[in-house]
């Protein structure tokens, strides 16, 4: 049984707070003619809706006006990640919070897969010879003969081992719940294995959430056990890599370079030594944006939605006390 009003008997109302805040309030409008649907596009607004919000669809859990929020029940959030709310999630209490988990996958597979193929054939350097008008011809291993390996392997992680093990990779990777095999991965770790997989691998994909325990996953220590000849990509978080600690070891020849889409201040600062190093490629937190993003993203609000609607369960649950 579908039910429009709320416990208190005031019609449920559904609060986008978001960059195309506009845009996903249309759909939804369109589709679900019957609720209340309001957008904040900016502080303000949000501060003066939230208190009417039973629903909210945003990029992040806005912290700042929780206690405000005491009409929510549910809170869709529009990225995989659900970093802001962790920090109170001993306060939500039955706040129902889901994600975009899912949506991202095959765009970051091909990002990454990308950044290796740039890496391994040093596409830095050709670019610079190209500008240099430098005609350098050069023998390169193909992607087959290396060792890829996937730190957390979430759907995200997932489907870049499906893409490696078709480039005919060996695909190693790690993961929380050993007990059940990953398509395209040859051995899984637990965590207490990352030092192994460290030590194997050509390439080191960073597909971690961000949490207390994956907080700079990555410092001096686990640098300097991957190989010299080897690339870290970093498609997390920021937060998962000491990135002075990378950027030493980036300088001193620890590993060969580094692919980068994420970091511990963002915008990257532009006195930041990974803007001009030559065997750093520096892109701008764009690995899981896909043109389509509002649509992926509303497939799952819209299906949720109507579950709500149904007291039925929702798809996308977030365990807060994991943090995914």
């Amino acid at each position: 049984m579908v039910s429009l009003t709320a416990v208190d008997g005031n019609a449920i109302t559904v609060l986008v707070n978001h960059p195309t805040a506009d845009k996903f309030s249309e759909l939804i409008r369109s589709r679900f003619p019957d609720l209340r649907v309001l957008s904040a596009n900016d502080a303000a607004t949000l501060d003066r809706h939230v208190p009417e919000a039973d629903v909210l669809l945003s990029n992040r859990f806005p912290v700042e006006v929780f206690d405000k929020a005491r009409r929510l029940r549910w809170f869709q959030c529009s990225n995989a990640g659900v970093d802001a709310i962790l920090p109170i999630r001993e306060r939500v209490g039955d706040i129902i919070v889901t994600n975009a988990r899912g949506i991202h996958g095959d765009i970051i597979a091909d990002f990454v897969m990308m950044g290796m193929t740039m890496m391994q054939w040093d596409f830095p350097r050709l670019m610079r010879e190209q500008s240099l008008k430098k005609w350098h011809p050069r023998t390169v291993a193909p992607l087959a003969q290396r060792t890829l390996g996937i730190v957390g392997l979430g759907s995200i992680g997932a489907a870049i081992a499906l893409r490696g093990k078709a480039a005919g990779m060996t695909v190693v990777g790690s993961k929380r719940d050993v007990s059940q095999p990953i398509a395209g991965v040859d051995t899984v770790f637990p965590p207490s294995g990352l030092a192994e997989l460290l030590q194997l691998s050509d390439f080191v994909i960073l597909a971690v959430p961000h949490l207390p325990e994956t907080t700079r996953l990555i410092d001096r220590k686990q640098l300097q056990l991957m190989r010299r000849t080897a690339f870290l990509v970093n498609i997390a978080r920021g937060s998962v890599v000491h990135e002075s600690d990378l950027i030493e070891a980036l300088q001193v020849g620890t590993i060969a370079g580094a692919f980068l889409d994420v970091f511990e201040q963002e915008p990257l600062p532009s006195n930041s030594p990974l803007w001009t190093m030559s065997n750093v490629v520096v892109s701008p937190h764009i690995a899981g944006y896909p043109t389509d993003y509002t649509t992926r993203v509303f497939e799952i609000f819209e299906d949720n939605l109507q579950r709500f609607l149904e007291k039925k369960p929702l798809r996308n649950v977030v365990d807060l006390k994991r943090g995914y």
